[in-house]
C-alpha cells in the first residue's frame, strides 16, 4: 500500500510540474492576404462552415478551447495542429502553386465525401463542426468550382 501512495504522489507531482511547461500557440490577429477566404472570395455560408470545421487545424489562427491549458492535452493539440497545417494551411493558400492547389482541393473533396474530415476526434467535442449533407454538397461544389477554374 505504501508503494502505491508513493507512486500516486510522484505522478501528482509530475502532473503539477508539467503544467508549467507552456506550448507555443497558433494564434494571429492578422488575416494574411494569402488566405483561402480572401483569395477565392468565399461566400459567407461556406466561409463560416470552413472557419468552424477546418480553420482550427488548417490555418494560422486556432480558436483554443478552455482545456488547452491543461498538459498533456495542450501538447496533443499543438501536435495535431502542427500536423494539420503541414498537410494544408488555408492561411498560406495563395503561396501554393496551381498544381498543389488542385491536389489539395482534390484531397479536400475526397476527404469530405469519405467523412474523413473534419476528424471525428474533433467533432466529438466541437459538435458545430459536423457537416450536414447539404453543407457537404455546398462545400464540395465550391471546391470543385475553384479546382476547375485553375489551369
Amino acid at each position: 500500500m505504501k508503494v502505491v501512495k508513493i507512486i500516486a504522489l510522484v505522478l501528482l507531482v509530475v502532473f503539477v510540474g508539467i503544467q508549467f511547461v507552456k506550448t507555443p500557440r497558433n494564434q494571429s490577429d492578422v488575416v494574411p492576404k494569402t488566405d483561402f477566404m480572401l483569395v477565392n472570395d468565399v461566400p459567407k455560408a461556406i466561409g463560416n462552415k470552413l472557419q468552424i470545421s477546418c480553420y482550427d487545424c488548417h490555418s494560422n489562427n486556432t480558436a483554443y478551447p478552455w482545456y488547452n491549458k491543461v498538459q498533456p492535452v495542450a501538447w496533443f493539440l499543438e501536435n495535431h495542429i502542427k500536423k494539420g497545417k503541414s498537410e494544408l494551411n488555408f492561411s498560406e493558400w495563395s503561396n501554393y502553386s496551381d498544381r498543389r492547389k488542385k491536389s489539395k482541393l482534390k484531397s479536400i473533396i475526397s476527404q469530405i465525401e469519405d467523412n474523413e474530415m473534419p476528424l471525428s476526434s474533433y467533432t466529438l467535442i466541437h459538435r458545430d463542426a459536423i457537416l450536414s449533407e447539404s453543407e457537404k454538397e455546398l462545400v464540395i461544389g465550391f471546391m470543385k468550382q475553384i479546382k476547375d477554374s485553375l489551369k
